[in-house]
């Protein structure tokens, strides 16, 4: 899969796309993470992407020309590819997107900055304005590394045991999963659940399924 992301400040994708197992994805050919910098489609001697918002108001908002721009030379014709701009005012984010994403050939991530995006790459170039919460960023580059990662985990072969992907929070069937825990068995007085310790298989199987929150059918 194909990851485009359109911003000002590519730098801050250097270590994300450099680290553990999105890296390792990468190696693997199963992701490319491509950033392109909007500058490079800026308008005039001094390639200016932003200007002051129509009927006053603080800040600057970026223009749609080099957004528009960039977009031409990325989008890859004849492939499952979606466009989304990250937006306070978008669609929340969840894991049915996530799963949906990742059945295409390509996403291409729009990064505001400033005071925002002019509102007509919203309405005529992308195909979603999504939100990952109700707070407010300084942009939308860390959105777009969230949605790498829940979108690439999805991917075949990117996790180091596929199972995981079963019974984890918010999979298919279960809302919330069970609580997981570790040695020391007894840590700051706090005590593993003895079920666990059992070696009792199918009590830990009816402890997980107690403490896991299945979602209504």
């Amino acid at each position: 899969m194909r990851f485009d992301i359109l911003t000002i400040f590519p730098d801050l994708f250097k270590s994300f796309s450099q680290e553990a197992l999105i890296a390792r994805a990468q190696a693997k050919n199963i992701i490319s993470i491509n950033t392109h910098f909007l500058r490079d489609s800026g308008e005039g001697p001094h390639r200016k992407v932003d200007d002051r918002p129509y009927g006053g108001g603080a800040g600057m908002v970026l223009m749609p020309g080099p957004i528009a721009s960039e977009l031409a030379k990325i989008k890859i014709k004849k492939s499952k590819c979606k466009i989304v701009v990250f937006s306070a005012k978008g669609k929340k984010f969840n894991q049915a997107m996530a799963r949906k994403y990742a059945k295409l050939d390509q996403l291409i991530m729009i990064c505001g900055r400033y005071e925002g995006i002019d509102e007509r790459v919203a309405q005529y170039l992308a195909d979603e304005e999504i939100s990952i919460g109700d707070y407010v960023l300084f942009g939308g580059e860390v959105p777009a590394m969230v949605v790498m990662e829940a979108v690439t985990r999805l991917l075949p072969e990117s996790l180091g045991n596929p199972g995981s992907l079963h019974e984890e929070s918010f999979s298919k069937h279960i809302q919330k999963e069970y609580p997981w825990y570790t040695r020391p068995e007894v840590w700051q007085g706090h005590r593993v659940p003895p079920v666990l310790l059992s070696g009792n298989h199918k009590k830990i199987e009816e402890w997980r399924r107690k403490k896991t929150r299945i979602k209504a059918s």
